[in-house]
């Protein structure tokens, strides 16, 4: 957020850009100001612009006089004086750029006001700024812990040290009047510095802290924003905007600064609408006004009586038309003879997001089938079989021999088993007659037997199957 902020790191050197806010752009500062008039120079026989704005942690500035005639640049480390002892700056702005600066804050150069530059800060000045910046944090948890002890209807948003640790300025936020007299007793026997207890508002105490906001920047009050104006929820209605308190307000719990950016281009735009457009007359009834499209300069109206569900959309012309014959005295017939709004083409387009879909990876494949590929031309094909038709398919005769037992003759050509030819076969038993003895079959005997098997039936028990180690039964 700032550079203050960047000396979190070890042995009081930066975190961030390791410039400890030295950096020629100042874009890593809050309400940093880019020096655009630093390549100009002035014309000859004029003396440079003798004060300086100063910046402190967070958002604090104030203007300086230099009356040593210091030779200084932004991000300059300098020694101004304070009330008691001195406190450690950086230069914001020198030269034209803090005239300007001045004349936009409307400074007075009154010289009892403004206290001088006395040097540029040394290197041990500058080690004893960063460990009471070191200490300012630890410094707000406690002094939050013995507010909550005194009961006290206040919040320490912040705490800042002097440069030369002799005084401590808190920072807090509170409804109403606070009597912190106990207060100020107890944190100056705790911490043994001076103590100085500054109020401020929800939206300082926001930009101090700094954060980022709904449209994924840095608040504007901690970057550049340097006047809050009040914003008020008529901005809101202007804009045709909700008013739901959790999407307009900010992190420091008011209304968001950004609803006044564009609030002058609304008010401009309606001052072209009619004022008293909210109901016209027709033959067919009375029309209510729903709905107002500012920058395409559209009104929308709705019949008051079954016309919620076709509302006729009307330019700025039409309706004064409109209104103005009403003023006469005459009604007309329809409004849908008025309207001339034409609805530009919108081109369509496809959406990139909703072509795959993001959990996509999430998803288990399943297993992959291993398909059979299917001959290509570059691929040569395997020979036909004997007897193949030329389109690829077998045109075999298959002979067939009529069956002893009368049964229609089987197919020979089947497909044969996996069984040893030459390995005998055991028939089953006559289930219709006595028990008979198994009789071994020959190989090649064909099926006279074929028929001792005993029929097998869906719900039936199955044969058991023969045991390896036992021999065959002859």
């Amino acid at each position: 957020m700032g550079c203050e902020t960047c000396t979190n790191g070890k042995n009081g050197q930066p975190a961030g850009c390791k410039n400890n806010g030295t950096c020629s752009s100042g874009g890593c500062s809050k309400l940093a100001v880019f020096d655009w008039l630093a390549n100009m120079d002035l014309p000859g026989q004029i003396a440079p612009f003798e004060y300086v704005e100063i910046r402190f942690k967070n958002t604090r500035k104030e203007f300086f006089r230099n009356s040593e005639k210091l030779s200084l640049n932004p991000g300059d480390a300098v020694i101004v004086e304070c009330s008691p002892g001195y406190d450690v700056g950086i230069v914001a702005a020198a030269g034209e750029l803090a005239r300007l600066q001045m004349q936009k804050k409307n400074a007075t150069k009154n010289t009892r006001d403004l206290k001088r530059i006395l040097r540029k800060a040394n290197t041990a000045e500058l080690e004893i700024w960063r460990e009471a910046r070191a200490q300012e944090h630890d410094t707000m948890l406690k002094a939050r812990g013995i507010t909550s002890s005194l009961k006290l209807e206040m919040k320490i948003g912040d705490v800042e040290y002097q440069g030369d640790k002799s005084k401590a300025i808190f920072y807090y936020t509170a409804e109403g009047r606070v009597d912190f007299r106990e207060l100020i007793r107890k944190l100056a026997d705790t911490f043994r510095v001076r103590i100085e207890m500054r109020q401020i508002g929800a939206r300082q105490e926001a930009g101090r802290l700094g954060g980022i906001g709904s449209c994924g920047r840095e608040l504007c009050c901690s970057t550049w924003l340097t006047d809050f104006r009040s914003v008020s929820t008529s901005a809101a209605r202007y804009q045709q905007l909700a008013l739901n308190t959790q999407k307009l307000a900010g992190q420091c719990g008011k209304l968001k600064c950004c609803l006044n950016y564009e609030l002058d281009s609304y008010l401009d735009a309606l001052k072209h609408f009619p004022k008293n457009h909210a109901k016209i007359k027709t033959k067919k009834g009375s029309a209510v006004h729903i709905k107002t499209d500012i920058f395409k300069g559209i009104l929308w109206y709705v019949y008051e009586e079954g016309g919620a569900n076709s509302p006729v959309p009307l330019t700025i012309e039409r309706t004064k038309e409109i209104i103005s014959m009403n003023d006469k005295g005459q009604l007309v017939d329809d409004l849908k003879d008025f309207n001339d709004y034409v609805e530009p083409l919108v081109e369509a387009y496809a959406r990139v997001d909703a072509q795959d879909s993001l959990s996509r990876f999430d998803e288990k494949k399943g297993k992959r089938r291993n398909k059979k590929r299917k001959p290509d031309g570059n691929r040569p094909q395997r020979s036909a079989p004997q007897g193949a038709a030329p389109g690829g398919e077998r045109n075999i005769q298959i002979a067939r021999e009529p069956r002893k037992d009368g049964a229609p003759p089987r197919n020979q050509n089947r497909r044969k088993s996996g069984r040893n030819p030459n390995k005998p076969r055991i028939t089953g038993e006559n289930p219709s007659g006595p028990p008979q003895a198994k009789s071994v079959q020959a190989p090649g005997a064909g099926g006279e037997n074929k028929g001792n098997r005993p029929p097998r039936s869906g719900k039936g028990p199955r044969r058991k199957p023969r045991n390896k180690d036992q021999g065959n039964d002859v």
